[in-house]
């Protein structure tokens, strides 16, 4: 009996891309006649009429699923919904619809796989008309990440991917909802083969992720996989803390003494109360986003919520 492949697509806006990509994905798969083939498009409540679009192009071809989520829930989840809507197949591909990611890459990936990789994660060299700050602020996340947490990160890898069976049944078990897709992944480990490729730029549309959403995901990922935050905040207040002690006796000692009346009283108070509210409202901060993430998975609402599906059992 053929394996089973299946190809996950999470859709935003991206109507224009998708006749594209399915040919693109038809072509590829078609040297592969050794594989069974599905793909899921994962609808994450797309304002334009991409539903429409996945809908015409399931009424022509079964091997095509879709699911429209209920609303957006954004690129993880849906990601997340299109794997677990996999979980009969022998592998999952996860692949972008804005045909950044190349398909014809996929024989590749399946050769990997085939030679006993677990894992076969896509890594960019370079893209097309990258923007200098998203360039910057990816190289800055990938160190930072990796120096507080407790497992590696490839930099510059992609959600363009190939799980087996085995690693998709292990992420089932993830439950959290703030959650950088990837990140569980790498954080599961496996063996993995890495292939680089040239990431071409955007054909139609506009990126879903705009700066506010990857400074979400980057601070979601860093608290969600590290402790270091709180560490860093408890040092920070015991150096702040010790400084000003020392500051302070120096201008009491100064004042008291009065052997050269440089500070006030007032100037004392304001100095301490500086130092002392800035470590309180740093340390506030940042435990405010542990336990909003706390809030969040005590909540234990769904991950997701299925409008519709098609193609679907």
């Amino acid at each position: 009996m053929p394996k089973k492949i299946a190809i996950v697509v999470p859709v935003y806006r991206e109507a224009e891309n998708l006749p594209a990509l399915y040919q693109r994905l038809e072509l590829v798969t078609a040297q592969l006649p050794e594989f069974t083939w599905e793909y899921i498009f994962v609808n994450d409540g797309s304002p334009d009429n991409s539903y429409e679009v996945l809908a015409s192009l399931a009424a022509t071809d079964s091997k095509i699923k879709v699911l429209d989520l209920s609303r957006n829930f954004g690129k993880e989840i849906a990601l997340t919904a299109g794997v677990h809507e996999s979980i009969n197949c022998d592998a999952v591909i996860c692949i972008d619809a804005d045909l950044q990611h190349p398909p014809e890459l996929i024989p590749r990936l399946v050769s990997a796989w085939g030679d006993g990789a677990e894992v076969v994660v896509t890594v960019r060299t370079s893209t097309d008309r990258e923007p200098l700050v998203r360039r910057w602020g990816s190289t800055i996340f990938y160190w930072l990440i990796n120096r507080v947490s407790s497992f590696e990160m490839i930099p510059k890898a992609t959600d363009f991917r190939l799980y087996d069976k085995k690693v998709v049944l292990a992420f089932e078990r993830a439950t959290e909802r703030e959650r950088m897709f990837r990140g569980i992944m790498d954080w599961m480990g496996f063996r993995r083969v890495l292939i680089e490729f040239k990431a071409d730029a955007r054909e139609h549309g506009e990126a879903g992720y705009s700066y506010s959403k990857l400074w979400s995901l980057a601070i979601n990922s860093i608290t969600s996989f590290s402790l270091w935050p709180l560490r860093i905040t408890g040092y920070l207040g015991v150096f702040i803390t010790g400084s000003s002690t020392l500051m302070l006796l120096w201008m009491l000692g100064n004042y008291l003494l009065r052997s050269q009346i440089l500070y006030t009283p007032l100037a004392i108070v304001v100095v301490a109360n500086t130092l002392l509210i800035g470590v309180v409202l740093m340390a506030i901060g940042l435990v405010a986003l542990y336990i909003g993430t706390i809030h969040t998975e005590v909540i234990n609402r769904p991950l997701y919520l299925v409008r519709e599906k098609i193609g679907c059992a």
